[in-house]
């Protein structure tokens, strides 16, 4: 009976059986991947570069693309490596670095949303106390928290993971490692540990999440009762792209582990893994850049510094 001493690789779920597919994918996920690249390093180059964008809700920001680059940059090229050598094969020490890094930078980008939908309640309903309250110093503090708690949170689901003894094969049915598919290896009864833990951190996002809605509530109710057009289609511009921020990561999240079981199929949830993991960290920018008129301003200077520098 194998366990966690015989198993020295796991075989992740391949995207497709021929070698034209497999090319196929593989040149999908890269043009994916170089988005995300490039539209996350032009926020960190933009928000770094420029001292206009050295506020609160820009600081957050940042963190906000460096964690995405490091959300997809933890599954997309072990799969596109995969895909382009038709192989399946991933090493129980590199499965247990993707289980880490993959929890450490999700929770850490939910426990960050929450933070700034905090920052935005904040700037539109207690405008005169927002220095004191989203200072330098606090803002600094709620970045680490964030960072913090997806660092505990990776280390409680991984150790407890990878514990476990294994007797039912080394095959997942996921392009990457992920927590429940590992547990259906499980033959021993110490799994229901980690399910505790899972059901703990659940109780945490339900929290977050009921903490970002009514943040917002609060927010509408205050931007509705503004005299003033301008004011409300400004802060309206800040607010609508991190509610659909927030909304496409936790959508995307919630149908692929809340599904009902009769929706449940190998395709589907190969396809639905595929947009919680890759989809928001290749569409952020975009979403923060389309009504964001300070941030445009500050990647087209961008640009025109690179290519007149180059000229």
């Amino acid at each position: 009976m194998p366990n966690i001493s015989s198993i020295t690789e796991f075989l992740l779920l391949a995207f497709a059986d021929t070698r034209e597919l497999q090319l196929l994918h593989f040149a999908l996920f890269l043009g994916i991947y170089l988005a995300a690249l490039l539209g996350n390093g032009l926020i960190l180059s933009a928000v770094a570069c420029h001292h206009r964008l050295h506020t609160p809700m820009y600081f957050f920001l940042l963190n906000l693309a460096l964690l995405d680059l490091g959300c997809i940059s933890t599954t997309l090229p072990k799969a596109m490596a995969n895909a382009l050598w038709d192989t399946r094969a991933i090493s129980y020490q590199g499965c247990a670095a993707q289980v880490f890094l993959f929890v450490f930078f999700i929770t850490a980008e939910y426990s960050l949303l929450t933070v700034m939908a905090y920052d935005r309640y904040v700037a539109i309903c207690k405008p005169l106390h927002y220095g004191s309250l989203v200072g330098s110093r606090a803002c600094a503090q709620m970045a680490a928290a964030a960072w913090g708690s997806g660092f505990l949170n990776a280390v409680l689901h991984t150790a407890t993971t990878f514990t476990l003894s294994l007797c039912h094969g080394n095959a997942l049915d996921q392009f990457f490692c992920e927590i429940p598919h590992i547990l259906k290896l499980s033959c021993s009864d110490a799994y229901i540990r980690e399910v505790g833990f899972i059901a703990f951190s659940s109780c945490l996002v339900v929290g977050c999440f009921l903490f970002i809605v009514v943040s917002y509530v609060q927010i509408f109710r205050a931007v509705l009762r503004m005299p003033s057009e301008q004011g409300r289609h400004k802060a309206f511009s800040t607010c609508l792209p991190h509610l659909a921020v927030v909304s496409l990561f936790v959508s995307t999240i919630m149908f692929a582990y809340l599904k009902p079981p009769s929706f449940s199929s190998p395709s589907l949830d190969l396809a639905v893994s595929f947009l919680y993991s890759m989809l928001p960290p290749a569409v952020n920018p975009l979403i923060y850049s389309m009504r964001n008129q300070e941030l445009k301003d500050a990647v087209r200077k961008l640009f025109e510094y690179i290519f007149l520098k180059k000229i």
